[in-house]
């Protein structure tokens, strides 16, 4: 029996690691799976862990007001440091390209355990954008033993840069099984959610969310402008737009699109509402990474307000658009989608490159393989 470390910290981290762990639960005489959150996002990650039903082993809670990326990081290799040393175990799992990840990794590396990284290969090949995710990705990446690519894109990248073809498993990405979960789980129980009562689901939904870093300050500003133009031109539609609690984000939000009638500003989302909304919704503006992953299988076009993408196969196929952070590309690209049907319809029916729900299971059949084959060679080496 192998032991697998799971660890994780933030909401989008435990959206796409929560199904992992199902997985690996359904072959008890293979794995004894061991979770530890860093809580590098308290409230959020709770929630994700709530929906599935997951209670961790070891909960670092990290979290403290306005840290630095600086202090997170040395609080998180030291606190993975201790977790690694009393469970010993035969791999580390980590996800994507947050803090926690990075910091996992090389308190892995530092005890010379394996490393195992879950949607590797993402690149956009400029180290500030998004920031601090493609460094943290990219250092990720150098450490690991095992990388589980999300698409052959990705694994191309990883190709190029050297990493061993035999190490690198297309996957598929989990953030799919994730959402097949809990919309089938909303369907079944036939949800309603409270905090969506204020919201005329007769109208063309357009879902917004933002987030990011590089977006602050001026980019922000001509988001909200562009949104403020969109309702005003667009009697038609309602604009739901779930704030993000940071400062940065609330400040512009609140002081441009407060007051306007058919732009609804509302907390942030528990994943599963959430769920629920992009279902409902008739496209989104975002530039959030996860979405533009998950929108496609609900048939839903995005147009994302950054200028570059770490995930260029749903644009190439059409699902996504990069409309950048310009107030008049953001209005027209919207404008298009609401006014031109054959525009629409070719984003929305585009097939998701980003798998069909089952990387999970591709992911254990993976390491299983690795592993046996890593048993093998220790035995020759005997």
């Amino acid at each position: 029996m192998k032991k697998m470390l799971i660890v994780f910290g933030t909401r989008p981290e435990a959206i796409k690691l929560c199904p992992l762990i199902l997985e690996f639960k359904k072959y008890p005489e293979k794995f004894k799976t061991v979770v530890c959150v860093t809580a590098q996002h308290r409230e959020m990650l709770d929630q994700v862990l709530e929906i599935f039903s997951i209670t961790p082993d070891y909960d670092l809670n990290l979290m403290t007001h306005n840290q630095s990326l600086a202090d997170l990081t040395a609080r998180c290799i030291s606190e993975m440091d201790g977790v690694i040393k009393k469970v010993n175990p035969d791999m580390l799992i980590v996800q994507g390209d947050t803090t926690t990840t990075f910091s996992a990794t090389l308190a892995a590396y530092y005890s010379k355990v394996k490393i195992g990284h879950v949607e590797a290969g993402l690149r956009t090949y400029n180290k500030y954008s998004p920031f601090p995710e493609e460094i943290n990705r990219r250092l990720s990446t150098v450490i690991s033993d095992l990388h589980f690519a999300p698409t052959q894109t990705n694994k191309n990248n990883l190709i190029i840069e050297n990493i061993p073809e035999k190490n690198i498993i297309v996957t598929g990405n989990t953030v799919i099984d994730a959402l097949f979960w809990v919309r089938n789980n909303i369907n079944r129980e036939n949800k309603k959610y409270n905090v969506f009562k204020d919201i005329d689901f007769s109208k063309k939904i357009i879902l917004v969310t933002g987030h990011r870093r590089e977006n602050f300050g001026e980019g922000f500003q001509n988001i909200c402008a562009a949104l403020k133009k969109i309702a005003k031109n667009n009697s038609n539609v309602e604009i739901v737009y779930p704030v993000h609690l940071n400062p940065n984000v609330q400040k512009p939000v609140n002081q441009i699109l407060a007051g306007i009638s058919n732009v609804k500003l509302i907390d942030p989302l528990e994943y599963e509402p959430f769920v629920y909304l992009m279902d409902k919704s008739y496209f989104i503006i975002s530039d959030s990474g996860g979405i533009q992953e998950e929108a496609p299988s609900l048939g839903r076009p995005v147009l994302v307000t950054r200028n570059t993408t770490e995930r260029p196969e749903a644009v190439e196929a059409g699902a996504i658009k990069l409309v950048g952070l310009d107030k008049e590309d953001i209005f027209n690209a919207a404008n298009t989608l609401l006014n031109e049907s054959s525009v629409y319809e070719e984003m929305a029916n585009t097939k998701n490159p980003y798998g069909d729900g089952d990387a999970c299971k591709q992911i254990i059949q993976g390491l299983l393989k690795f592993l046996s084959e890593c048993s093998c060679r220790d035995n020759l080496n005997s």
